[in-house]
């Protein structure tokens, strides 16, 4: 069997946080922003990662590139644990590893023209390479994510959001990364844009052998690129499952409630279709529920639910973490 590009097992990230009413001798209390997450990724495969705001999407994509730190847990990327890497040796790994931002403009410098944000990642881990040939490079990369050469000595302010968020995938993959990590790269573009940046990072993908781990926030999207689809709920991982079965038959009843508000392309079946309100809002994660953190939302849920938390669990192909809905094994 094939090992897998990148081995995610049991992850945790802590942020201290002290409220303006403490005393200072008083310990900080603790957010916990990725609580135990575990997923492996193939080579050329792509996982989605969906949930609500402040469920821990990014800050798991953080901590997989090594933004920020995570306190427990492992990150294997090719067969090399990269949590307890010297800052020396991350560096090394991390052209393996590159990102796509958000917020297409705030990302980029805007004092820097296109061909030099393009080009720093080459000049960084390649500082041997003549100018000329960076050149011939970064114009060749332009090229392939469909911007025009001759823009190369235009500044960020000069391209619509489309274009900028061409200008940062064209800056990923000047290294001919194996992983690239898109944190909602589409959420900031108009939904024909997204039809197009999501169809380059196919693309792209099928052309270089690209693993791609794509967080987002509509269901939708994610189902038009993603092979696996990992849902999160307060920093943990409730589903995990091939794009087929997740979308076919979601257990989780935080992932039906989600998948019930994805609208219908047939207006009869939009209109007759029934949204899963969820009751109550979304609980701290500084002071998260006892047992299953989804517990005080659940349509389902009983006084079991408070005692124990749920793991993922189920077949190969379809993982759930939850005490009444199970998968049936295959």
């Amino acid at each position: 069997m094939t090992s897998p590009l990148l081995s995610v097992r049991d992850i945790q990230v802590t942020f201290d946080i002290r409220q303006k009413s403490d005393w200072f001798w008083q310990k900080p209390a603790t957010l916990k922003a990725v609580n135990g997450v575990s997923f492996e990724l193939a080579a050329g495969e792509t996982l989605g990662i969906v949930g609500e705001s402040g469920c821990g999407k990014s800050t798991l994509a953080r901590a997989i590139i090594g933004l920020v730190k995570a306190r427990a847990g492992s990150i294997v990327f090719e067969g090399d644990e990269l949590l307890g890497l010297s800052a020396k040796a991350m560096r090394l790994k991390r052209k393996d590893i590159q990102m796509i931002f958000q917020d297409p403009l705030a990302s980029l410098n805007p004092r820097m023209t296109v061909g030099d944000i393009i080009a720093e990642p080459l000049q960084t881990y390649y500082p041997a390479l003549k100018k000329a040939d960076i050149q011939a490079r970064v114009k060749a990369i332009m090229a392939k994510v469909g911007l025009l050469p001759n823009q190369i000595n235009r500044y960020p302010h000069e391209f619509s959001g489309g274009q900028c968020q061409r200008i940062g995938i064209a800056r990923a993959l000047i290294l001919e990364p194996k992983l690239i990590i898109c944190d909602e790269p589409v959420s900031a573009l108009d939904v024909s844009i997204q039809a197009q940046v999501i169809n380059l990072l196919k693309q792209i993908q099928k052309e270089m052998g690209l693993a791609l781990i794509f967080i987002a926030h509509d269901l939708s999207v994610v189902k038009h690129i993603a092979d696996r689809v990992l849902v999160m709920y307060l920093g943990n991982a409730v589903e995990l499952g091939t794009d087929k079965a997740v979308y076919s038959s979601p257990t989780h009843p935080y992932t039906q409630a989600l998948m019930s508000a994805v609208p219908l392309p047939d207006p009869d079946a939009e209109r007759s279709k029934t949204i899963q309100l969820l009751p109550g809002d979304l609980p701290s994660p500084i002071n998260p529920p006892s047992g299953c953190v989804f517990r005080t939302r659940c349509p389902i849920a009983d006084a079991a639910c408070a005692d124990t938390k749920p793991l993922l669990a189920g077949t190969a192909h379809h993982q759930t973490a939850c005490l009444k809905n199970s998968v049936a094994a295959v």
